[in-house]
């Protein structure tokens, strides 16, 4: 019989989509008394090449990149920082209300990432207040690997080669075997 135990704590990202880098700065300003500051980040790649979903909001030429903190967090803080970063977006929001920058939380854990939505979807977990959550990569032989519904740019070798990096990281730091 299992019982019950609480999980580590995970290391927590966000994904910033926009085109003003100005923004996202501010934005990982206002996110360092909850998170630290990064330690790890993706390079800043083209995101409009991988989908058009946030054009008509957000304009065409979007950049994104993915920001690692350094304060390691309960699994359940997930929810937490959704709202934190829906906040940040709608303070930096256009006069019509449009987003100027997007900003998608998740964590990683030694056997998967996780990512956060407003969205339910068949394989999306109900979190509670809202907040669902979804595994979109899944550590298995010494890798992380896609699953059917992962998004295109996570499923990138530039983007698993960066969250196998920060996994090496946050594995030595758990001091988890």
């Amino acid at each position: 019989m299992s019982h019950p135990k609480s999980p580590p704590p995970q290391l927590y990202f966000v994904a910033i989509t926009g085109k003003d880098l100005d923004l996202w700065e501010k934005a990982l300003d206002l996110l360092k008394p909850e998170l630290g500051s990064p330690i790890f980040q993706s390079k800043i790649y083209d995101f409009s090449s991988f989908t058009s979903y946030y054009a008509k909001e957000m304009g065409e030429n979007l950049k994104k990149g993915i920001y690692f903190f350094e304060k390691l967090k309960p699994p359940e803080y997930l929810i937490d920082l959704k709202y934190k970063c829906y906040e940040i977006e709608k303070n930096f929001a256009d006069s019509l209300g449009n987003r100027r920058i997007n900003l998608d939380p998740g964590y990683l854990g030694l056997s998967k990432v996780v990512l956060s939505t407003f969205k339910d979807y068949a394989h999306r977990i109900y979190l509670g207040k809202g907040v669902y959550a979804e595994v979109t990569l899944i550590y298995r032989n010494k890798t992380y690997m896609e699953l059917p519904w992962t998004y295109p740019d996570y499923k990138q070798p530039e983007i698993i080669e960066i969250f196998n990096k920060v996994r090496a990281w946050y594995k030595e730091n758990l001091n988890v075997n």
